[in-house]
């Protein structure tokens, strides 16, 4: 586990040289899109976790299902941000090199 956060200040840190520097609107689209990417696989896993949750004796019907998509949708954005799961850097990474920067 710390590796993976070591390997994310790192790769935040190159990513961030590349922003400074070189094509930096192209970077900043990549990273977003990167970031945004992440974002959605974490909201995706997030549903399937609470999707075999049975439901309590207080719960809230359908208008606790569209809160709890809302919800997850807030902190798989706030997870994206804060450096995520790492999927983001590799995603970035890939962009990258695909188009040889």
């Amino acid at each position: 586990m710390e590796i993976n956060n070591y390997e994310n200040i790192i790769l935040n840190k190159q990513s961030n040289y590349l922003i400074n520097n070189s094509n930096s609107r192209f970077i900043k689209e990549a990273k977003s899109a990167a970031e945004s990417f992440e974002s959605v696989f974490i909201f995706e896993f997030l549903e399937s976790m609470y999707s075999g949750v049975e439901p309590g004796e207080f719960s809230g019907g359908s208008s606790e299902k569209m809160y709890r998509s809302m919800l997850n949708e807030e902190i798989s954005k706030s997870i994206s941000k804060q450096g995520g799961i790492g999927i983001s850097s590799a995603v970035f990474n890939e962009i990258i090199k695909s188009q040889g920067i």
